[in-house]
């Protein structure tokens, strides 16, 4: 305990020391700035000064600590997706996907732990969370976004990281008719990895915005359209085994391939504003979004020293003189010569390998909805309120395909002989097989995987499998408030309301195991099929890994064509995987807005707390066997919490602000953790086992009783600004979770459940593995920003100009007590951002880079699970170039040239906290980007 009180007590005092420094310094730039008074109130700037200076009036006339990114222009944000520009500010940072910005990370905790709205309105998912996927709301439809680091008690639907609320343009507070329409062309400097994919691209947007009935009905209209090409050269490791010589790390299998995706969005955004008096202001808004992701990936899975099915009649093979026959064959060997570098194989040779070639295909279709109407009044003189009514509803279909080819069924076919590299940045092999000849590469079960007999295995193996999932996420809220204006005394403002949420979703699965047709009528099940001429494309190269070109074909049209049987396995798996939770969610509150003095000193902000009272309840099913026995479950809770919150405002000089935060912060779980329902597993090989702790029944599932996140949280900013221009900033935070939620092993009785087999299990006991909540502990650090035009330091560098932000985060959460050396979800110990920018006489220039240090990420596993992996840190480089016609007959128009990715920077995932044991390495290719915008 004194150890942590002196990590927290060094923390801190290093933030109270910075902040004296930082004020000295303010003094300075201060005495510096009376030297040479600058007209700054009459200096029209657009562009990306523009964007800078609107951030920094945000940041500093709000009363909570905040960060805040403004468009650049109607319909453009600085970066081509939402997650990426957030990235750009202090303690905050973006997990990619595909090589995009997808979800972001707020002081080092999970998305899980952030919350987003639109317009000052809860959100729903597209994904199995509460986290919004940021790449369905097109930038180009965005005004702002602001992001809250400390909550205050009107703010509904907070995070326990912070919270994101994109914001879309007001008409009236416009106060100008504007159309903007911008087109942009992109491409990949990959080009298309996969045959039959796009390379190129097209974005282009409208917007129009106007006033009418003399300022009084406002409108604002938008469409955003984006077809994204995403390119990925992917190596994926099975795992590293003690399996080398003498004990040594061996790569266990490997499934190398190349993605190509095409990302096709289409969003619409409608506004109407009417504001008829001075008593009643009605807004209402309305956002759609269509979204359809589609991914190819064509590789080669090589079983190596994890050797597949092959393994098991290996010595059968070798007691025969290792002929190949139609019951046997040699598993993977290792050749001797081996070369072993500390502990780990780095090169060698694998004889008798047998190859599993894929061509897989993924897509994604969605749906979003939001729907809101705000109504405001004015009672009398000083009494005022609000209505506000909202809908969002959120529908998502995956599908996740895989096709299996190989040179013959099972044991049948030619092996492969397969040299190999590994290194910190994967393995590449040679290999002695053409893997694109159409008449040795047939479409079949390589290694015989999911073998079996109907329903739950496939005679002569698994050709291919079928995951499509599907979700349905539904929100209503309606929310009222009152305020109240005080002429005297230390508040200016006091408001109190409610706000009612009902929140349901579901997830359901459908699965199916994909059976060649000609192999299920052929009484030996060892038949394998060319790939039909028609369906032939051009063959994918993976050159890259040393593999060269392989057998390509469209994937969705040969299940379309028939020539599979699609069959519906009966499996615990999948009867469990389904389920239902709904919340009833009514929060009520109060708030007193400050203005007034403290020994002299100007002191703003707010005071007030929040009463949320939830009731949550989830269906389910319980299932165990194949073909599974499926028991229906329900569960549920409902409780209370009283969050109190404080934001301080100090002027101490003029343009030096002290803000500090106080309060108790409420993150409720992971809807898919709320789940009632539970897979159960039969291990027979422990079937006779009396020891509980061997118990041949054990399990999975959720836990609709779970509570939510709770910590109490206080923030420290000292900020310094230099009119609109500039400021300069440090932070520090703690936050101290009184509970946190991970997976415990829970002792069950599983008398009743089903099980295969002549006689009884000698033992009814096991244990279950599900969410619950666990003691917390405590996350801190220490965030510093500064944004600086040039010319304040030296008047010849006008139009020059720098953002930097950088943070650091220490916790002491034990996330996973299983394992207390994992790290804490979506933590980054460092995270910097430095973009330098120049803009002068229509002329703008950018480059950024993002950094941030290793992290355990959240990731798509077999299927569609989620599994987490260490990401390596990575540093991501974009730049842009532009020009504006400020005169003439082009006026309006300017034109734009983008690299996203600049330096090519990997994607890198490893285990066990050893960066050679490389799991995933993928690398993405630079994007550019060419574009028109025109603004009248």
């Amino acid at each position: 305990m004194r150890t942590q009180v002196t990590r927290r007590a060094r923390l801190l005092g290093g933030a109270a020391f910075g902040a004296v420094a930082l004020m000295s310094f303010a003094g300075a730039a201060v005495a510096q700035e009376a030297e040479e008074p600058t007209q700054i109130d009459e200096i029209v700037v657009t562009g990306i000064r523009s964007s800078i200076e609107s951030s920094i009036a945000s940041k500093r006339e709000n009363s909570s600590i905040v960060e805040v990114v403004t468009a650049e222009d109607i319909g453009k944000l600085p970066d081509v997706s939402i997650a990426e520009s957030l990235a750009r500010l202090p303690g905050v940072t973006a997990q990619r996907l595909d090589g995009r910005g997808q979800v972001i990370s707020i002081r080092g905790l999970s998305p899980d732990f952030t919350t987003a709205l639109l317009n000052g309105r809860e959100q729903t998912s597209t994904g199995d969370n509460r986290g919004v996927e940021f790449d369905q709301y097109p930038s180009e439809l965005l005004g702002s976004v602001l992001v809250y680091k400390t909550p205050d008690a009107a703010l509904i639907g907070q995070g326990l990281a912070g919270t994101a609320d994109l914001r879309t343009i007001r008409p009236l507070e416009f106060g100008r008719q504007a159309i903007a329409v911008n087109a942009r062309y992109e491409w990949n400097d990959y080009g298309a990895l996969n045959s039959g994919t796009a390379d190129s691209g097209e974005r282009y947007s409208v917007s129009y915005i106007d006033q009418f009935m003399d300022g009084k009905l406002g409108v604002v209209l938008g469409y955003s359209h984006m077809s994204t090409p995403y390119q990925a050269e992917r190596f994926n490791a099975w795992g590293y085994p003690n399996s080398g010589p003498g004990g040594s790390l061996l790569i266990g299998g490997a499934k190398p391939y190349v993605q190509s995706s095409e990302l096709v969005r289409d969003g619409y955004l409608a506004t109407v504003e009417f504001r008829p008096n001075d008593r009643w202001h009605s807004t209402f808004d309305a956002f759609y979004s269509e979204f359809d992701n589609t991914q190819i990936l064509r590789g080669v899975e090589f079983p190596l020293a994890w050797g597949g099915s092959a393994e098991s009649v290996a010595g059968a093979c070798a007691a025969s003189g290792n002929t190949q026959t139609a019951t046997c064959r040699p598993g993977p060997s290792l050749r001797p010569g081996a070369v072993v570098e500390d502990g780990m194989v780095v090169s060698g040779t694998f004889d008798n390998v047998k190859g599993v070639v894929r061509n897989d295909g993924n897509r994604r279709t969605a749906e979003l909805l939001s729907l809101g109407w705000n109504n405001e009044f004015q009672i009398s003189d000083n009494w005022y309120g609000t209505l506000d009514i909202s809908y969002s509803k959120a529908d998502r279909t995956d599908t996740v395909l895989e096709t299996n080819a190989g040179t013959g069924r099972n044991v049948l076919g030619a092996l492969d002989t397969l040299g190999f590299v590994t290194t910190p940045e994967g393995t590449t092999f040679t290999s002695t097989l053409n893997y694109a000849d159409p008449s040795l590469i047939l479409l079949t079960s390589a290694q015989g995987w999911g073998g079996g007999t109907l329903p739950s295995g496939i005679p002569g193996g698994q050709d291919g499998f079928i995951n499509s999932p599907t979700t349905m996420d539904e929100l209503t809220s309606v929310r009222g408030d009152i305020f109240r204006d005080i002429d005297e005394g230390p508040f200016s403002r006091v408001a109190f309301g409610f706000n009612i949420t009902s929140r349901d979703k579901e997830l359901d699965l459908e699965r199916y195991y994909l059976a060649l047709t000609a192999n299920l009528n052929d009484p030996t099940h060892t038949t394998s099929v060319p790939v039909p001429t028609q369906y032939l494309l051009a063959p994918t190269n993976l050159d890259f890994l040393g593999i060269g070109p392989v057998i390509s074909y469209d994937p969705f049209a040969l299940v379309n064509s028939g020539i599979y049987t699609l069959i519906a396995p009966q499996d615990d798996n999948l009867l469990a995987f389904g389920w239902a939770v709904s919340e009833e969610i009514v929060t009520g509150y109060f708030k007193a807005d400050l203005d007034t003095t403290l020994f002299g000193v100007p002191l703003t902000g707010n005071m007030g707390f929040q009463v949320v009272q939830t009731d949550q309840s989830s269906d389910g099913m319980v299932a165990t066997g194949n073909p599974a026995v499926p028991i229906a479950r329900s569960g549920g809770d409902s409780y209370s919490y009283f969050l109190p919150s404080a934001n301080l405002v100090f002027e101490a000089a003029d343009d030096l602000y002290v803000r500090l935060g106080m309060s108790r912060q409420m993150a409720r779980p992971r809807m898919d953790q709320m789940r009632a329902s539970i897979n159960i597993d039969f291990n027979e090989g422990l079937w006779n086992s009396t020891n509980p702790n061997q118990s041949p029944w054990g399990g999975s599932g959720g836990n609709p009783n779970l509570r939510p996140w709770i910590a109490n949280a206080l923030d420290i900013s000292v900020e310094k600004y230099f009119g609109r221009r500039g400021y300069v900033a440090l932070a520090g935070f703690y936050k101290d979770l009184d509970s946190y939620i991970y997976d415990q092993q829970q002792r069950t009785d599983f008398t009743g459940y089903a099980y295969t087999g002549p006689n009884a299990p000698l033992i009814r006991e096991g244990y279950i593995s599900t969410p619950q909540n666990g003691e917390g502990g405590v996350i801190q650090g220490i965030e510093f920003a500064l944004s600086v035009p040039f010319d304040l330091l030296w008047q010849p560098l006008e139009g020059f100009g720098m953002t930097y932000s950088a943070s650091w985060t220490d916790s002491e959460i034990v996330s996973n007590p299983g394992n207390p050396a994992q790290p804490m979800p979506g933590l980054s110990e460092n995270v910097s951002n430095i973009t330098v920018y120049y803009e002068a006489n229509g002329f703008q220039a950018r480059i950024s880079n993002r950094y941030r240090s290793e992290f355990l990420g959240e990731l798509s596993g077999v299927g569609t699970d989620r599994i987490q992996r260490m990401v390596d840190a990575e540093s991501v480089v974009d730049a842009q170039i532009g020009y504006e016609f400020q005169s003439g007959p082009l006026e309006g128009l300017s034109a734009l040239f983008q690299v996203g990715n600049l330096t090519d920077e990997q994607f890198k995932t490893f285990e066990n906290n050893d960066a050679r044991r490389v799991i995933d390495y993928q690398q993405y290719g630079r994007t550019f980007l060419v574009g028109l915008n025109y603004r009248y």
